[in-house]
């Protein structure tokens, strides 16, 4: 078991600084033009393709860190760059982490390269959970998939929302209800193949933030997949469902189905990291602006109101990196999250993404609020990070009964 660290080893240093060179070089100078054009970035996911970024071995080499650093390092360095493009680059990851979690050696061969491509024909996924009234409260989904057992096909409909990818991947993943009695026990996830009837873009989101990376509704009419893409497979969901059914009827059953959200601890860190990232930018580019912008014959950093803010900017970024890291290093280590340290560290950073970046657009004045600078749309970008993976009320939410032992609602 790796030790808890916070001194990087020559290889971490290594990708760090690659990672920030093609942040630097090739993500942050498209940032704005993509930013404007609200639209999925190709040429940007093509060469993160080409020198190896966007690649499934490179995840799986950063998510396989024996100290957890890997993909906290990863995401804030790309996130530094910027917000939008970098959800590009990452988000068919998404999908890739449900294949992997829940999907056979044989399914996970299979449809994991698909959703890549290669480095001349670059392909994306999507994710489908959310619905129109299911974000939060996942018991509350809709999208049914009925087994036809006549033809061996799973038979899905419903409409998913706020889906990266959604609609323009290769590959789909679609969470979906097969047993609405059990909740999110009741819940198996799906592979829509390339071109499969039925399935269609609907809305297309025009966000307030992340404006290069794709979001739309997924909608499902009567679309009918072979029985092999449901991931895991039949027989090991239908053990699933028996097991789900016993517990629940048991004494201490909703303890259970409480404990699954174990899982959700474990993958909010990577939140946070991207929250840091945004952060840390539009931190440095307001201390670099405060100490050239003169106001009354001197720089403005030489003001105490000034300087405060930088101070607690950096105190609170350094602050997220810490909590990030100390939760990520707890999840590849196997220690339980007693705290809900998962939850906390989601949280604080991107709260503190939200903080930082106001506090930027504050210090360069009417040039913060002008899109000459950066730190207008590195604001815009940062409203996101209390919002996905579970708002900022869902974290309180989840920490608190973590503590207390109380069901609080």
């Amino acid at each position: 078991m790796a030790e808890f660290t916070l001194d990087l080893n020559d290889d971490q240093k290594q990708i760090r600084d690659w990672l920030h060179g093609f942040a630097a070089d090739v993500i942050r100078p498209a940032a704005a033009e993509w930013d404007e054009r609200e639209e999925t970035p190709w040429p940007v996911i093509q060469e993160a393709a080409k020198v190896g970024i966007y690649s499934l071995d490179f995840y799986a080499q950063q998510f396989f860190d024996p100290t957890g650093l890997g993909i906290p390092m990863a995401m804030e360095e790309l996130f530094w760059g910027d917000a939008g493009i970098a959800l590009s680059i990452v988000g068919t990851g998404l999908a890739a982490v449900g294949v992997l979690a829940n999907g056979t050696e044989e399914q996970i061969g299979t449809w994991i390269p698909q959703m890549y491509g290669d480095a001349d024909e670059v392909k994306v996924a999507a994710f489908c959970s959310s619905e129109p009234d299911a974000g939060s409260d996942v018991g509350a989904m809709r999208t049914r998939a009925v087994y036809d057992g006549a033809k061996d096909e799973w038979v899905l409909n419903g409409t998913k929302t706020w889906a990266t990818n959604g609609g323009i991947a290769n590959v789909h993943v679609v969470v979906a209800v097969v047993d609405g009695e059990l909740g999110s026990k009741g819940h198996a996830s799906f592979i829509v193949p390339p071109g499969t009837p039925g399935l269609s873009q609907g809305q297309k989101f025009k966000k307030h933030g992340i404006r290069a990376s794709h979001t739309a509704e997924v909608v499902l009419e009567d679309v009918r997949i072979p029985g092999h893409c449901l991931l895991g497979g039949k027989e090991k969901l239908d053990e699933r469902l028996a097991r789900a059914r016993e517990r629940a009827e048991a004494p201490g059953g909703e303890r259970v189905k409480n404990a699954a959200m174990a899982t959700f601890e474990a993958s909010r860190p990577a939140v946070g990291a991207m929250a840091v990232g945004t952060a840390r930018a539009a931190y440095e580019v307001a201390l670099d602006y405060a100490k050239t912008r003169s106001q009354f014959g001197r720089p403005i950093i030489d003001n105490q109101g000034i300087a405060f803010q930088l101070a607690d900017m950096r105190t609170r970024i350094d602050a997220s990196r810490l909590l990030v890291w100390r939760a990520s290093w707890m999840a590849t280590t196997g220690k339980p999250f007693t705290s809900a340290e998962g939850s906390m560290s989601k949280l604080y950073a991107s709260e503190t993404a939200k903080q930082v970046t106001a506090q930027a657009v504050q210090i360069l004045g009417g040039n913060g609020f002008t899109r000459e600078y950066p730190v207008e749309r590195m604001h815009r970008d940062a409203a996101i990070y209390t919002i996905f993976e579970g708002t900022s009320e869902i974290q309180r939410l989840v920490i608190a009964r973590t503590l207390s032992g109380v069901p609080i609602r």
